[in-house]
């Protein structure tokens, strides 16, 4: 069946049909949705000085975010205007000036070309500078989009302005990085990552620390928001939600004591917000610390998570905190999630799947296929 067949057939209520995770043309036309929308590509603490760069992904696209001299933070195509081939080869640095290991194209920290030696007479090289991306600084959060004309970021991106002014996120910085390979289509990380039905069965640790893990718990308060209707509508999707630790917790660690000093605005209250913006970004505020999800889907059956603790910028570790336990929390949900994915995958390529309904603990879940379906359909014209 064609994937505009799959997508008219599609029932509300249920995860999607086999195709949707398996199928790599299904996945080339993900990319094309995905690369047009917003995504974190990580933290601005990660490039303080003029000519700091780091690469963020997204498939076979790759942005260079860079700090250039006037402290602007710039995403510029990872792609050399000569013959195409990838400027920047490591993941992150410092540099003056990006130089094209191919043939020696120089560029400015704004893309700007800067020397494209024997070239034809009447060569613009105005007209030769890396291709630069739409880019959007939240509270620390940067933002990339890949292709064609990202949707409106309003009212998402002021709702994760309060949330990141509150909890000191632009003053922070990234204490730890993990990467965690999942052999799986990222939308059945995506699909995982907004329920927790499975948060009693797979992650007891989490689930004694957080109220989101009980039934009946995700409710929407007067203080949250959420855009996931099942339309295109030309917004980008988000979601902020606050809830509640254990009584007596103050933030998550293995006994429920604080990991780090506290941050910006916030109070031992006993609460967390998780925010989302865009398909492929979430976020967790505690007190003391934050945590970063980042997905990156590199093949139909290959997603990377790849998730960023935040401190306060001047918390020192060792000091201050300890890495370790600070991070001990969403590594062994992240390993445990990576099982149960990659068990869910196995299972979805069996002649056996069909696609179920989801339950009552699976809202989340269902809002992001039901817009994900509306937003295939929309692409598919």
């Amino acid at each position: 069946m064609t994937t505009q067949g799959l997508l008219a057939g599609y029932r509300p209520g249920t995860t999607l049909p086999q195709a949707f995770y398996a199928r790599p043309e299904i996945f080339t036309r993900d990319i094309d949705l995905l690369a047009a929308r917003w995504t974190c590509a990580g933290h601005a603490s990660d490039i303080p000085h003029t000519g700091d760069y780091m690469l963020a992904d997204l498939a076979q696209e790759q942005a260079i975010i860079t700090r250039a001299a006037d402290g602007a933070i710039h995403a510029l195509s990872n792609v050399c205007r000569h013959r195409g081939s990838r400027v920047c080869v490591k993941p992150r640095g410092r540099t003056q000036i990006f130089t094209c290991p191919y043939h020696a194209w120089t560029y400015h920290l704004d893309g700007s070309l800067r020397q494209a030696q024997h070239m034809p007479a009447g060569f613009d090289g105005a007209a030769h500078g890396l291709k630069r991306l739409p880019i959007a600084v939240i509270g620390g959060l940067i933002f990339v989009c890949f292709a064609g004309q990202p949707p409106a970021i309003e009212p998402g991106a002021s709702a994760l302005a309060e949330m990141t002014a509150q909890y000191g996120w632009a003053d922070a910085k990234v204490a730890a990085r993990k990467t965690y390979s999942v052999r799986a289509n990222w939308k059945l990380a995506m699909e995982n990552y907004h329920e927790c039905y499975h948060c009693g069965p797979a992650h007891p640790e989490f689930s004694v620390l957080h109220a989101l893990a009980r039934p009946g718990a995700r409710q929407i308060g007067a203080t949250d928001a959420e855009s996931w209707a099942p339309e295109a509508n030309g917004r980008e999707v988000f979601r902020l939600m606050h809830s509640a630790l254990a009584e007596g917790a103050q933030t998550g660690s293995k006994d429920g004591r604080r990991l780090a000093p506290l941050m910006g605005q916030a109070a031992w209250d006993g609460r967390i917000i998780f925010t989302e913006l865009g398909f492929l970004s979430s976020f967790l505020a505690y007190p003391d610390h934050g945590v970063i999800y980042r997905f990156i889907p590199r093949e139909t059956l290959l997603t990377e998570m790849e998730v960023l603790w935040l401190v306060r910028g001047d918390a020192e570790a060792g000091r201050d905190y300890d890495v370790e336990a600070l991070t001990w929390l969403w590594d062994v949900t992240s390993i445990a999630d990576k099982t149960i994915i990659e068990r869910n995958q196995a299972g979805v390529l069996s002649r056996a799947y069909e696609p179920g309904l989801f339950s009552l603990m699976e809202p989340g879940t269902r809002q992001y296929v039901e817009r994900y379906v509306a937003e295939m359909r929309s692409l598919a014209g």
